[in-house]
């Protein structure tokens, strides 16, 4: 028989598994590419400001993205503890985006607005004040930083090839709007953006 000459034979079994499974994939992920939905931003979908492309810079240089995903999956319990699923529309202008399916920590989708500036800071600086089972490590050199600008706008105007939208305003005011500022200012300000616009909280 057919199938047993594949069986029976390591290289034909698997080009016929790299064919079966590039075949699943391009009618799966190219009718995407077309979607409205997935290429175009939401109303309202605004870049980061300067000091929020910072500090999610500096979120991902802590490494925070490897313990808490942005990725609400439309499932019962996650809808119900973080809010609404995260849809493509919303990530648009998220390079490179911060998905995944690991979380140590709860997801951070849809945190923005959900805890004070003051909450965000006590918690960066010693987790455990105001969430005594956390097992998140403590950052305070955050406090004892600061940004100069330097590179932001040099950053806003690589993202802006990728098809953000930056103006030559922005880009040009960057460094002044982000000099001084300190990191952790930076990074809460990134948190409390996260989300808001699909979640209402603004």
């Amino acid at each position: 028989m057919q199938h047993e000459k594949v069986e029976k034979n390591v290289g034909l079994m698997a080009f016929f598994v790299v064919i079966a499974i590039s075949f699943g994939g391009l009618v799966e992920i190219v009718p995407l590419f077309f979607q409205k939905e997935m290429n175009e931003p939401m109303e309202g979908l605004q870049p980061y400001t300067a000091v929020q492309l910072e500090g999610r810079d500096i979120y991902i240089r802590e490494g925070c993205h490897t313990c808490h995903t942005q990725m609400v999956r439309p499932l019962r319990a996650e809808v119900e503890r973080y809010g609404p699923y995260t849809r493509a529309d919303e990530q648009v202008y998220e390079h490179p985006f911060l998905w995944g399916s690991k979380r140590t920590g709860p997801d951070l989708g849809r945190v923005g607005g959900r805890y004070s500036d003051e909450w965000q800071k006590a918690h960066l600086y010693d987790p455990r004040s105001v969430v005594p089972t956390s097992n998140m490590p403590a950052f305070p050199w955050l406090f004892e930083r600061t940004l100069d600008g330097r590179h932001t706008a040099a950053k806003m105007t690589a993202l802006r090839r990728l098809g953000v939208p930056y103006t030559d305003e922005q880009i040009a005011n960057a460094q002044a709007e982000v000099a001084g500022v300190t990191e952790v200012d930076a990074l809460v300000a990134y948190l409390q953006s996260l989300g808001t616009l699909v979640s209402g909280r603004e």
